[in-house]
């Protein structure tokens, strides 16, 4: 399968203690939804990751964002990114760490 022309995929990779796994989906949850909602976003997938294996007390999640293309990208990075990584950061603190990365089809 490859990537529909122009589209881009946004990956956020957090790594988080075990202990918070099951309240912090419920909160990825509704934070993807709402990401979801904004302009250029096409949909989203959350991923447990299991290879490489997760340090001990810890787990991996991945998330793939599909937008329309990097434009769309830019303007979330604008004007929401900011405020919707605050709320994470705001109600789990220093228990996750975010990495990101972004993906393109070939031209």
């Amino acid at each position: 399968m490859s990537a529909t022309k122009g589209t881009v995929v946004y990956e956020v990779n957090i790594d988080l203690e075990a202990a918070i796994r099951t309240e912090y989906l419920a909160w990825l949850d509704a934070h993807v939804v709402e990401i979801c909602a904004l302009p250029g976003f096409l949909g989203a997938q959350v991923l447990e990751v299991t290879d490489p294996p997760p340090a001990p007390g810890r787990a991996s999640l991945c998330v793939q964002y599909r937008l329309t293309g990097p434009d769309a990208l830019g303007r979330y990075l604008a004007e929401h990114a900011p405020r919707l990584r605050a709320e994470g950061v705001a109600r789990f603190g220093t228990r996750f760490t975010a990495s990101r990365r972004v993906l393109a089809g070939p031209n």
